[in-house]
């Protein structure tokens, strides 16, 4: 019976689902390719015939899926990647790590990218928004579509054994394995919205609001505000707070000796949760800095605040009362 199902239907599954991945959806792919390929080595007069063609189809579904992200960065801009950034179940720091990696290789990343958990659905509209050449995006987003997807249907074919062993005994269960299955999925996701939601929790209570940031910009001494938003990042959004200092917390030592632990400093990213901005506040806490905190919503709630910006290439913004401190107080 299941070999008539994948037989029938086993293409068009293969379509949806590598569709249904790229477009974001919690549904991985990899694993319908490994069941194919082992399908296809325990059946090569039936299914085995088909497995060129549902290497295609892979790759089409990929392809069209990244397509959809690709224009939505283009047309949206870092827009689509903050809604990303809000919806994704990974550590807003693991975000920071896939502009970087993207800053670096460029669209040269996308051919490895589905091979690398959570760097495809970032990479590709950022490839749209930084105005990569859709040519260029549809041969190395196929490149790597068609490594994804052959090296999912060669494991399936290397392991066809097990994967028989195993449905041999989900076979036992009947029905029941697919509730089975479901229920190891659904457990797998809440854990990690449960581990995301308690960090959040955890964070709350050490933030500084704008209005607060604001107050003690009109104050003496001025605070330190360190922007830790990534190169890409700001290269999307070229503005600032005004008196910001970019830094790089993976520079935390060069950090700590710039600053007096008596300053107040105020951190601040883009991405809505503040992982970066909280977690480069807790360092500087624990080196002994007194006043560390990070801004709650980033630069995107002192916008919404209506405050003003400093574009990338000025030093201050004249209309802003806060522009006479536009430099922090370094040791």
């Amino acid at each position: 019976m299941l070999h008539d199902m994948v037989a029938r239907y086993g293409p068009a599954l293969v379509f949806v689902n590598a569709l249904a991945a790229s477009l974001g959806l919690p549904v991985p792919a990899m694993p319908t390719l490994v069941f194919f390929g082992a399908m296809a080595a325990l059946h090569p007069a039936s299914i085995g015939a088909q497995l060129v063609p549902v290497l295609g189809l892979a790759v089409l579904a990929s392809v069209i899926g990244d397509s959809v992200w690709f224009l939505a960065g283009r047309f949206y801009g870092a827009t689509t990647l903050k809604t990303l950034c809000r919806l994704s179940l990974s550590r807003d720091t693991c975000v920071k790590k896939t502009e970087r990696f993207f800053g670096r290789w460029g669209v040269r990343v996308l051919t490895v990218s589905k091979l690398v958990p959570g760097l495809s659905l970032l990479s590709v509209p950022m490839a749209g928004a930084i105005g990569t050449p859709y040519r260029a995006f549809l041969a190395h987003d196929g490149i790597g579509a068609a490594i994804w997807a052959t090296i999912g249907l060669a494991v399936g074919v290397l392991v066809s054994r097990q994967v028989d062993w195993l449905f041999a005994g989900l076979s036992r269960l009947g029905h029941a394995s697919i509730f089975v299955i479901a229920a190891l999925v659904a457990v797998y996701a809440a854990y990690r919205w449960v581990r995301r939601h308690a960090l959040m929790n955890r964070l709350a209570a050490a933030r500084i609001d704008v209005d607060e940031l604001y107050a003690l910009l009109l104050g003496e001494p001025a605070p330190v505000i360190l922007d830790v938003r990534s190169e890409e990042k700001r290269r999307l959004d070229p503005y600032v707070i005004p008196g910001s200092q970019f830094a790089d917390e993976r520079k935390l030592d060069e950090i700590i000796a710039a600053y007096r632990p008596d300053q107040k400093v105020v951190i601040y990213c883009s991405c809505p949760n503040e992982v970066s901005a909280a977690w480069l506040a807790k360092q500087l806490t624990d080196a002994g800095f007194l006043h560390a905190l990070p801004l709650k919503g980033g630069i995107d709630a002192w916008r919404e605040a209506g405050r003003a910006v400093t574009p990338l290439q000025l030093q201050t913004t004249a209309d802003d009362p806060a522009d006479r401190h536009s430099a922090p107080r370094a040791a």
